[in-house]
């Protein structure tokens, strides 16, 4: 599969991830969704966990077989993400309740460097931090004309973030 096929599907699946984990958020209170609540509820932190994996496998992908060199940015949005898909697995595998506590601080760090990554992108003038190597505002990847690898690192913060919300919100209507 060539680079670019691959940037077009990753794109593509940013979206509907970040479109259906809003829904699970907005959704999950709704009082016809029963089916909603308990799917969250079972399955949050493995969807979490597969939406990590995506992203690391992602990652790896450009860096090791695409050979784009990654930034300043990319490498701290990298520490967030790769632990995060670490600990969602340890806390799926081991059916912890409230994981939240720990996947909420590493995610919102992580989605705090993909927003000013992203800003840097729109904004390059700004981009004073990364002097060697690679300049943070380069894009690799631009499909449909915004979607670049830290949107899409900061979509896959965001959907791991609407999870645990929804999650939450879920136990909070259940009464757990």
């Amino acid at each position: 599969m060539s680079e670019s096929t691959l940037s077009l599907i990753l794109a593509s699946g940013s979206l509907l991830v970040l479109f259906t984990s809003l829904v699970a958020v907005l959704g999950v209170g709704a009082p016809g969704a029963v089916s909603l609540r308990r799917l969250v509820l079972t399955r949050g932190t493995w969807l979490s966990f597969a939406i990590a994996a995506i992203a690391v496998s992602g990652s790896l992908y450009y860096s090791e077989v695409a050979h784009f060199v990654p930034c300043t940015l990319c490498w701290y949005q990298r520490i967030a993400m790769y632990p995060l898909a670490i600990v969602l697995l340890v806390a799926a595998v081991t059916r912890d309740q409230r994981p939240a506590r720990y996947i909420v601080p590493i995610a919102a760090a992580g989605l705090l460097v993909s927003l000013y990554h992203y800003q840097l992108e729109l904004f390059p003038e700004q981009a004073t931090m990364c002097t060697s190597g690679v300049p943070c505002s380069f894009r690799y990847v631009e499909e449909f004309g915004f979607i670049s690898i830290p949107f899409m690192a900061g979509v896959g913060f965001i959907s791991i973030l609407a999870l645990q919300a929804a999650t939450w919100r879920a136990r909070r209507v259940r009464g757990v």
